[in-house]
């Protein structure tokens, strides 16, 4: 019998419709306490509601609890968990997880589209699916999962791509890692290298801006100040930025703010190809890194768990600059 924790912290997952036909939380999740399906499979679920809240109220502070409490169900002898959270920054959250926790042992993050109540709700067979996923021997080794629609992918990749599809979460370029069939998760790719970083406390005010056409410097002198610990940029197609906006940028990483530059696109990664004015060549002269491979709000976890660990210098800009770790 395999014995998995399954740690529900809200979002759409856990709601339902009132009378109203309105998506609200309720006092109690309405998934939990249902393994019935599982049982038959050898596995055990125990259910823990570590909080009920709304994605959009998810913070890194929360990001670091779930990962406190996953460090002490590893050492209670459970052979993995499920994580059960709202879909608009369940991304980031698996990722977080992702780069603070070993990966050898099994953690799945799953949600919903639908909630409870709705036709065709998503929420039971999904935590189903994460369930035999986190209990598959197959999932050590691959980092922190996420287990939606059939599909396993990689935390360090996955996004959300549709505000209400049911099949939203993809991960552009690469594709899912497995499938998932009738409750059986096979696999079909590895996660080739990872790096665990440990932290006990979370660095804040680090922000993350989207480049646009005709975009001067206002949103970055705002943030020149003593206050800001770090910045990701989604910069245009492979790395740019609009010349109106060098100079205040400039200042920011003369202030000794590391600034971080990724692509807006939801493919590729961002790189100095262009020597025009604000291309990405004179933007890495200016002392920008580059982060190949990650969306903005990935990024800009990625960055808050390195200055959270006190990295700086050559050692924050590899890792940064790492498009597999």
């Amino acid at each position: 019998m395999k014995h998995i924790l399954a740690i529900h912290t809200g979002g759409t997952i856990s709601m339902s419709q009132d009378e109203s036909g309105e998506v609200v939380q309720n006092e109690q999740n309405p998934i939990a306490n249902q393994q019935d399906n599982l049982l038959n499979q050898g596995i055990d679920i125990t259910n823990e509601e570590i909080f009920n809240l709304p994605s959009p109220h998810m913070t890194p502070d929360r990001m670091l609890e779930i990962a406190n409490r996953i460090k002490k169900a590893r050492k209670q002898g459970y052979d993995g968990v499920v994580v059960t959270h709202g879909t608009d920054t369940l991304e980031e959250t698996a990722y977080f997880l992702d780069l603070t926790l070993a990966n050898d042992f099994p953690v799945v993050v799953t949600g919903a589209m639908r909630s409870s109540n709705e036709i065709g709700s998503d929420g039971l067979y999904n935590l189903l699916n994460a369930a035999a996923t986190a209990a598959s021997p197959q999932a050590k080794n691959k980092g922190v999962l996420v287990a939606m629609n059939d599909e396993i992918h990689t935390a360090r990749y996955v996004t959300k791509t549709h505000t209400t599809n049911v099949a939203t979460f993809r991960t552009p370029t690469f594709g899912p890692i497995g499938i998932i069939s009738k409750h059986e998760p096979t696999f079909y790719q590895e996660l080739i290298q990872s790096e665990v970083v440990n932290i006990d406390s979370l660095v804040d005010h680090v922000y993350l801006i989207k480049a646009f056409a005709g975009m001067d410097g206002t949103l970055f002198d705002a943030l020149d100040n003593d206050q800001t610990n770090g910045l990701v940029i989604e910069g245009l197609g492979a790395g740019n930025l609009p010349p109106e906006t060098l100079d205040s940028v400039k200042r920011l990483v003369d202030r000794n703010i590391p600034v971080i530059l990724v692509s807006r696109c939801l493919s590729g990664v961002a790189q100095d190809i262009y020597a025009y004015e604000g291309g990405g060549i004179q933007l890495e002269e200016m002392g920008l890194e580059f982060c190949h491979g990650l969306n903005g709000q990935k990024a800009r976890i990625k960055l808050i768990i390195a200055l959270s660990a006190h990295k700086s210098g050559e050692e924050l800009a590899r890792f940064m600059s790492n498009a597999i770790s």
